[in-house]
């Protein structure tokens, strides 16, 4: 029998993201984020029971951009997911495909010990999991 090749999320993530507090405005996230180069911000927990939050670039072109508001008067608590949906380093990249397909994600911040250790899209799970798995 065959024993299938398996990937999992902590070898296909990527580190390009940013962390911040949810009261910053949204003209200092995209401020950080180019200055960076991410399309992602993690938020940070404001106290130990809190859950982290996620801000994508298709969140401020939804919720400010497209709405006409001014960036710098929406604060990033405003328009962000949260609580977010995590995975483990160690999913099997099936598996993480299956929860993005059933929950609608496009972003997952990778989570150990309570520490984000990086962010798994769309982009690693299609040329880094399913391009390894094929060959």
């Amino acid at each position: 029998m065959k024993h299938k090749k398996t990937i999992v999320v902590r070898d296909i993530m990527h580190d390009r993201h940013l962390e911040l507090d949810g009261i910053a405005t949204i003209k200092q996230a995209l401020d950080a984020m180019k200055a960076a180069s991410v399309e992602v911000v993690i938020v940070n927990k404001r106290y130990p029971h809190d859950a982290l939050g996620i801000l994508l670039l298709s969140d401020i072109v939804k919720k400010v951009l497209a709405k006409g508001k001014a960036p710098e008067r929406v604060n990033v608590y405003e328009i962000m997911s949260k609580p977010v949906i995590t995975v483990e380093p160690e999913l099997d990249v099936r598996h993480c495909a299956r929860l993005f397909s059933r929950f609608g994600l496009s972003n997952a911040p990778v989570v150990a010990a309570g520490q984000v250790l990086g962010i798994v899209s769309y982009s690693e799970l299609v040329f880094d999991g399913l391009c390894e798995l094929v060959d």
